[in-house]
Formats: C-alpha cells, structure tokens, sequence
C-alpha cells in the first residue's frame, strides 16, 4: 500500500505551576526553568529622639578610623530615616541543562537605605553528574552558615542578624564570585569553595577607596587593582533526626588570603601597605535607613579569617538557633592583629502548628507549607509565627576608657546589641507579612576628637526602638 501510516505526535513540553512558581520542562524533563520572584516592601519608624546640635548631641556614626575614611555624618548627630524601603525586589530564572547541569540568573532591583537601579545578583553553572557531590562556579553567596544559608523569603526577620551580615561579607556573602565544591545528604552537608569580588561593587567587605580609577569603565563601577582572594568552608551534621524534631550542629570559617588592592602603585612603584585594607561595619537589622552606626573603617590587612559553631533544634512548631563568631585580622605592619567577636540567639513558635522545613541542598530552615492557607468562608487562618531574637555584633579593639584618647593600635568601632520581637503571618505560600519590634544599643566611644567634632573618647553611641512592617510576596 502507498498509505504509509502517520507518525505518533512528538510529546510535547510542559508547563506547571507547583505553588503559584511557574516551571516550563521539556517533554523528557532533561531541560527546566523555573521562573522566580520576589518583592519585599518595608515601612518603618525609629524612636530616637530629636537630633540636637553637634555641641551636646554626640551620637554619630560613620568608620572609626579618622576623616580619611568617613562620610559627611560623622561630625553629626545622625537622625534616623522613617519611611519605606524595597528591600528586596528580585527576578530570575533558574533550571537543569541535560539533566547533570544546573543554572541560576538571578537580578535585584532593591536596596539597604534606597533603592538599586538593579544588577545582576547571582549568575552560576553546576555539575551535578557525580553524586552527593556538586561543583558550582559563578557569582552567588557561599555556604557560610546557619543564617547565611536560609531563604531570604523564610528568614523569620526582616534581616539577618548584624554579626552574621558583617562576618559573612569578609570572604563570602551575596554577589560574591567564586568556586564552590559541596555535597550533602539526609543528615550531612560539606562544602569549601575559593572565592574573589563582589560582583558590582567598588571593592570587597564594604572598603571605602582612598583613590580609584574609571579608566577602563564604561559603566559606574570603579576596578581595583588586584582583587580579593579569599576561602571559605562549612561542615554541618544532624546527630537527631526523627517525624517532628531535629538537632543540628555545624562549624563555619573563612580566610582572605590577599585583600583587594585599591589604590594600586605609589609614586615609587611599590604598593602601599594601605592598598590592601579589611573594613567591618554593619547596618542595624532595619535596612529603612542604611546608617552604618558600628563601623571598624579600613584596616591596613594581610590576611583576615573568621570562625564560628552554629546550632539548632526543631520540635515540632518550635525552632531555637544560635552562632557565634570569632573575627581575626593580621594588619600589615606587623602590630598587634585585631579580633571582634559576635553572636545571636533566636527563637520561633508557630502558634497554628505548622513546622519549618528543612533543606538539606543547604543544611538550613525554609519556611513552613501553610496548612490551612486563609480563607474566611473555610475559617482557614494561615500560618503564624512568633519570633524573638537577641544578637550582639563587638567591632571594639582596646578601645580604652571613656574620656580618654585612643590608643595607636586601638578600633572604635562599637558595640551594637539588638532585641527584636515580631510576628509573621503567611495567608498563603506566596505570601507573606511581618511586624518587628527592635531595640537597638549602640556603645561607641569617638576614634577622634578632630574628625567627629566631640570631646576626646566621648559617648557617641545611642538607644533606640523601631517599628516596621514588611509586605512580602515571592514565588
């Protein structure tokens, strides 16, 4: 017969909607992307009191390290912004490529004070062939602990504590360039990776340049002259693991080997010792304002490591976490290193009975599945959760008695304590909204008289409360 019988129609692609996150596959599932969002809208108010003039009001901020590094408010009494903030506004694809490959891009249009015109956040490829073990390269935020590994949409906080936020940024941190080696199991996770820069950014760990060049820019960013090289590395194990509960242990550190060179050749042709600096600062975990009220300022550095445990146990709705960090940095002269310590603690309950989930890729706590999503017609309420945490971020280094001048060696970069309190309802696994209560306690005494207009080793540190409220969606 010359009727030749019609071909089977091909399997055609799929398209799924797993949540309200829409995930396209083709027909053998080899290749996938999955659209990602999210959007976070802060509102807040901070209780600090009027500023008065420079004379009696001496509460300030900016590095502790003299006018050659500061910014225009550290001769001022610094009043806090009220306002609103997106704090985070993100959009990205992210999928497997021939089943071993994985990918993610990932751009933020959000900010810390204002908003970014947007960048690109993350941008990595990995390996997956080899199991448990995979192999990512690109920009994204190394595995550097508890905190540091949660979803930004699940963390129970409108931001991570200051001593992870600050500690985190030495040698990884999010926009951080790098190769990262990690594998994981049910109970267990590993993971070391070399890293470089942050992507978009003037320099690493927040430096303010002394000098830089545009020479070889076309768009705004100023190049150093030699990047950062920095490692970090994490080990985590859950010795209990049952239906409801689970005990997690873990260590974390990281080490710059060769900080960033910012300025590049002197006059003679040698690089300055002051080309390769380490700064440590932080902003309250309140992004509104992005006032920078503890601030170390450039240190002259060789080599800067950090270290610290982490802990954690679920039981049921019930969540309780903890790290501590240890901070070291070998200044280039040879003269005493300083070391900064930090830590938090923190608890959660989820008064409707749901648990957070536990993620074993990252060996951290997501967000809870919402039970009952709202819905007064069924009398679904969602998913609510009460949260209270107290961190402690110490940027002092012999930094001597009030009213007296500081010592040659001596860091004046504050003591910051921050009780937060607040509550978290999820109507649905999109969304969510969150009330947080800070108290925030600055002791800080002035690095110097001249560039901070106050009396020598005066107070300029301060007390405040704060009130915020997020919006959140994210899929």
């Amino acid at each position: 017969s010359d009727v030749r019988a019609a071909s089977p129609p091909k399997p055609a692609a799929s398209v799924s909607l797993n949540n309200g996150t829409p995930t396209f596959a083709a027909a053998d599932g080899a290749y996938t992307a999955t659209l990602h969002g999210l959007l976070q809208f802060d509102a807040a108010a901070f209780n600090q009191g009027s500023a008065g003039p420079t004379t009696t009001d001496l509460r300030r901020d900016g590095p502790a390290l003299g006018a050659s590094t500061s910014n225009a408010d550290a001769a001022h009494a610094r009043a806090l912004k009220d306002g609103d903030l997106f704090r985070r506004a993100r959009i990205g694809v992210d999928g497997t490529a021939s089943n071993s490959f994985e990918y993610r891009l990932l751009f933020d249009f959000g900010g810390t004070g204002v908003e970014n015109a947007g960048q690109l956040y993350e941008g990595w490829v990995q390996y997956s062939g080899v199991k448990p073990l995979h192999v990512r390269i690109g920009a994204f935020a190394p595995s550097l602990g508890l905190e540091d590994a949660n979803s930004t949409s699940y963390m129970p906080f409108l931001d991570r504590p200051s001593v992870e936020d600050i500690t985190r940024n030495v040698a990884g941190g999010d926009t951080r360039t790098a190769l990262q080696v990690f594998g994981y199991g049910s109970n267990w996770f590993v993971s070391a990776a070399v890293t470089g820069r942050n992507i978009g950014v003037v320099s690493t760990n927040n430096v303010v340049p002394v000098s830089t060049t545009t020479t070889s820019i076309t768009v705004g960013t100023a190049q150093t002259y030699s990047d950062q090289l920095g490692f970090t590395a994490r080990a985590a194990y859950d010795p209990l693991v049952g239906q409801d509960y689970r005990v997690h242990l873990g260590v974390h550190g990281s080490y710059v080997d060769r900080p960033a060179d910012i300025n590049g050749p002197g006059a003679n042709g040698a690089t300055p010792i002051s080309s390769y600096v380490i700064s440590l600062n932080g902003t309250a975990e309140l992004r509104v304002d992005g006032t920078k009220l503890i601030n170390t300022g450039n240190i002259d550095a060789r080599h800067a490591s950090t270290v610290g445990p982490e802990f954690a146990v679920q039981k049921g709705p019930l969540y309780l976490g903890a790290e501590y960090e240890h901070v070291t940095v070998e200044r280039s002269d040879l003269s005493s290193s300083p070391t900064f310590n930090g830590y938090y603690v923190e608890g959660t309950w989820f008064l409707t009975g749901e648990t957070k989930k536990y993620n074993t890729a990252t060996a951290a706590f997501d967000g809870p599945s919402v039970t009952h999503p709202f819905n007064p017609r069924s009398g679904g309420l969602g998913a609510i959760e009460l949260a209270a945490r107290w961190s402690d971020m110490n940027l002092n280094y012999h930094a001597g008695a009030n009213g007296a001048v500081p010592a040659a060696d001596a860091i004046r970069g504050g003591d910051q304590s921050i009780f937060s309190a607040g509550v978290n309802w999820y109507p649905s696994s999109l969304v969510r909204f969150t009330v947080e209560y800070q108290n925030v306690r600055i002791d800080r005494l002035s690095p110097s008289a001249a560039a901070y207009a106050t009396p020598n080793g005066a107070q300029i540190g301060q007390t405040y409360n704060a009130l915020a409220l997020r919006s959140q969606v994210a899929f």
